[in-house]
């Protein structure tokens, strides 16, 4: 074999690379491996280790014939004999002689204590070459015995086999790259045993570094062993990156989108990969005929420039959908239910026309699921075949429909928690009169929710379809199995720093060593999103020690609930303003709100203080107090008042809490204007008002401040007549709906209405009475447009109602930004006014509202859409810091 044997597969070819490899001469014949005859182990010491006389030399003699040679253990009479002859290693290498033997080892296990000593004699047979060398090994514990006799086996294949040693490696041919970088992959270093298979697999690793078009590793004596050189050929670094061709993205745009950087070093993977980047950015943009190429240009210093070389084409939108194979259903219908669509003359500004392979998948999966909930049981939707043509895109839908299949029997098997016919009546599957896939979904979540919440939180329901091919009907059996009921084991709460653990464990509505139940603890996690104190609520649970036991573990991410907050506004009702305000909505972690702000503008000043404790004796019952100031200019007159408030609530049952206040405060009405009307000029003076309101309030919103489902309603009841001056009934009753449409959009209907009546003998000044126009009323409108006139002058009416309409859409969604379509509607009518609905006024206009840390500011302009020409504008801007319907 030549002394520079050369490892370099990318040159090397068949047979011959492989000899190279294994180190194997390829004309050589193959020789037998030495043979090694293992002499019984001797143990020294205490006579419990005396069974591992056999246990070592068999350990030997397995890890010898793992390192190649031929092994084997001497039987017991032969040893025997061997060592009556007597005599030292050249008797025994005489008596191995006729064996055929090439090396005699005998072990010596040796204990003291817990340590031992291996030492193994080898001794060889051959006269010419006859010598003894001696192998030794230490270790504590029987457990280490087993790695010590392997190093020992791995040292004596060495000296048997002549293995060679490397005594050096270098590295040649690097520019760049350090060569430490090199030897940090290489597991053949310096003192190790030369073994081609592991050079071989130093050769792959050297090459997954990715830094060299070429790797050669060679192999040369040096002394009593090999030096062996690893020679690399440095892939070239990138000079500059261009494009060419490219029109409708410049250079930079496509190069954001590049994996290759300038100053990398090449690599033909990542070359590849960015074409097809480059292709994608393309197609987004519906060129989808584009062409990618890439061309090297070597420069000096083993450089190159790369160009990515583009065809652009152009572009192509889906000019046709087509659909095979339907006869139920029309092509215009099936387009209903896909949310691929063909162009249009509003795609220059819509998605229209655009294609999306992953979008078209979902489609073909939408168009299985419509014929499914429509009967067809066994209807098929391939995948969709697109189509490149010089006008546009073809796609087409292949349909198998397959036979319709009406309903037949509904059945159950397995556990029942109720008779047939009461869990028959849960069921809406039973009133449709063809096979509905998601009918049926929907019923199994509705029978699993239905056991769950009687503690079998691990219940199975399987409904199993049977098909009448004759009759065409689809029979339903729902297996159930319950499993058993399972209890809270443990609630585990973590992440809450500031939050005191009752305050989460009072929300959760479920509790340790009680019955799961899935809407309680549905419940429990809404409850908690919607305190408002954490950025995120996490609920996990596990099985306990047992089957029936569930630990649930709650990990809560703390918000800051404390607020400071400065600003300046301008509303068309209070003009320019300035407004503070401190608050902590978490107060000491107890869950308590204290709050104070204040607000000073041309026309208003404000000022509150107020604290809540949601849990009043640690039972849901809810205590505020609040006192507050507020000066008011209105067009008329000025009202000044200052009082106090007093509130209890309590939930009476699920979404529906119920609660009363009691009210004390004094006004004083000055400055009345001489043009006022004289009900108006009549309240100048002072009025004391003690009353009482109870509430009744239903609120199943997802959210407080930024609702996307779920409604409000509310029941008030004011009296007023409990000392004082001031004496009436008054009743509002409101009523708001959420609703998610389509996309990220969210409808809401808000109504309200409201009626007054004031107690004989007693005042009932105008402030009291009911006035709509302004951003939570009818935006844009003007107080006076909408109000009652006596004398031609605006007063307060007796009885309103009012409507508003909204279309909600994120404009910046991760920053709370969001954008509003409104159509506002009301009417306020006198004490002697029939309720006309004739007579309500109608704005519309945008909005846009921000949830901003200081909380929700919104900004409208609203239009009246029945100008009328005593109308004191045709519209206006509305601005507000405070929350919607």
């Amino acid at each position: 074999m030549d002394p520079r044997a050369r490892f370099r597969p990318r040159r090397a070819a068949g047979g011959v690379l492989l000899a190279l490899l294994l180190g194997i001469a390829v004309a050589a014949p193959a020789q037998s491996p030495p043979a090694v005859i293992l002499l019984p182990a001797a143990v020294h010491g205490p006579a419990e280790f005396a069974y591992l006389r056999g246990e070592t030399s068999e350990a030997l003699r397995r890890e010898l014939a793992e390192e190649g040679l031929s092994a084997r253990v001497l039987d017991p009479e032969t040893a025997a004999s061997w060592a009556a002859a007597g005599g030292g290693d050249e008797e025994v290498a005489r008596l191995a002689l006729p064996t055929g033997a090439d090396f005699v080892a005998a072990a010596s296990l040796t204990w003291i204590g817990e340590s031992f000593s291996l030492d193994v004699r080898l001794v060889a047979v051959a006269a010419a070459e006859r010598r003894t060398r001696t192998f030794a090994g230490e270790g504590r514990g029987v457990e280490q015995l087993p790695g010590v006799v392997k190093r020992l086996a791995r040292e004596i294949a060495n000296a048997a086999l002549r293995r060679e040693r490397i005594v050096e490696v270098r590295i040649e041919g690097q520019q760049r790259i350090e060569p430490d970088a090199v030897r940090r992959v290489l597991k053949s270093r310096p003192g190790e045993v030369f073994q081609a298979r592991q050079v071989a697999e130093d050769l792959k690793a050297v090459y997954g570094l990715g830094y060299f078009d070429d790797v050669q590793i060679l192999r040369e004596p040096e002394g009593e062993g090999v030096r062996l050189i690893v020679r690399v050929t440095e892939k070239p670094t990138v000079r500059s990156i261009r494009t060419s061709g490219n029109v409708i993205f410049d250079q930079e745009e496509i190069r954001k989108n590049l994996t290759l950087k300038q100053g990398a070093v090449l690599n033909a993977f990542t070359l590849r990969s960015d074409l097809r980047r480059i292709e994608d950015l393309y197609r987004g943009k519906n060129y989808h005929n584009v062409r990618v190429n890439y061309r090297l240009t070597p420069q000096p210093n083993n450089q190159v420039d790369v160009e990515y070389a583009i065809e652009e084409g152009k572009k192509l939108l889906i000019r046709k959908i087509a659909f095979s194979g339907n006869t139920a259903f029309s092509e215009r219908r099936l387009k209903k239910e896909i949310q691929t669509s063909e162009k249009n003359i509003l795609s220059w500004f819509t998605s229209a026309g655009d294609l999306n392979p992953e979008q078209l998948n979902q489609d073909a999966a939408r168009l299985t699921a419509f014929y499914q909930n429509n009967g067809y049981v066994r209807a098929r939707v391939g995948e969709p075949q697109v189509e490149y043509e010089e006008e546009g895109i073809v796609v087409t839908f292949k349909i198998d429909e397959g036979p319709r299949f009406r309903m037949g029997r509904v059945d159950f098997s397995g556990d029942l928690l109720l008779p047939r016919e009461e869990l028959v009546k849960k069921l809406k599957i039973t009133r449709e009169e063809y096979y509905n896939r998601e009918v049926l979904r929907g019923d199994v979540i509705a029978l699993t929710d239905l056991y769950a919440d009687e503690g079998y939180a691990y219940v199975e329901v399987s409904p199993k379809v049977d098909q009448d091919a004759e009759k065409l009907l689809a029979h339903v059996t729902f297996q159930i199995l319950k499993g058993k009921p399972v209890v809270f084991e443990e609630i585990t709460i973590t992440g809450n720093t500031k939050t005191r653990d009752k305050v989460i464990r009072r929300e959760l509505r479920v509790f340790e060593q009680e019955l799961y139940s899935a809407s309680r603890l549905k419940r429990g996690i809404r409850n908690l999103n919607r305190l408002d104190y954490f950025e995120n609520v996490k609920v996990d649970t596990a099985r306990g020690s047992a089957d029936d036991r569930m630990r649930m573990s709650v990990e809560v991410k703390e918000k800051n609930t404390g607020a400071f907050t400065f600003g300046a506004g301008y509303s068309t009702l209070e003009q320019a303003f300035v407004t503070a305000s401190i608050s902590e909505r978490n107060l000491f972690g107890r869950g308590q709100t204290l709050g104070v702000r204040g607000q000073v503008g041309g026309k208003t000043q404000k000022y509150v203080l107020s604290f809540t404790e949601p849990w009043l004796f640690d039972i849901p019952l809810s205590a505020g107090a609040e006192l507050y100031k507020w000066e008011f200019e209105f067009d008329d007159y000025d009202k000044d008042s200052v009082g106090g408030k007093l509130r209890l609530g309590y939930p009476l049952y699920d979404y529906v809490r119920g609660s009363v206040a009691y009210t004390l405060e004094e006004t004083r009405i000055s400055n009345v204007d001489e043009d006022a009307a004289r009900a108006i000029q009549r309240d100048a003076g002072r009025y004391l008002k003690s009353s009482v309101t109870p509430v009744i309030r239903y609120d199943s919103r997802d959210s407080l401040f930024n609702a996307k489902e779920g409604s409000l309603h509310s029941l008030e009841y004011e009296f007023a007549g409990l000392g004082g001056d001031v004496g009436f009934h008054k009743v509002i009753a409101d009523t708001g709906w959420y609703i998610p449409l389509f996309w990220k959009l969210t409808g809401v209907v808000h109504g309200r209405g409201g009626y007054i009546h004031g107690l004989p003998g007693w005042d009932l000044p105008d402030y009291e009475k009911f006035y709509l126009g302004g951003m939570n009323t009818v935006r844009g409108a003007k107080r006076a447009d909408l109000a009652p006139k006596e004398e031609g002058s605006p007063v307060g009416g007796e009885k309103f109602v009012q409507g508003n309409f909204e279309i909600k859409f994120p404009l910046v969604e991760e920053a709370g930004v969001f954008g509003i379509l409104f159509l506002d509607t009301g009417a306020v009518f006198g004490k002697d006014e029939s309720w006309d609905f004739n007579k309500m006024r109608e704005t519309a206009g945008p909005e846009i509202r921000w949830m901003s840390p200081i909380g929700p500011i919104r900004l409208a302009y609203g239009w009246y859409l029945d100008s009328k020409k005593d109308d004191r504008s045709s519209g206006g801007f509305e601005f507000s810091m405070a929350s919607a319907f």
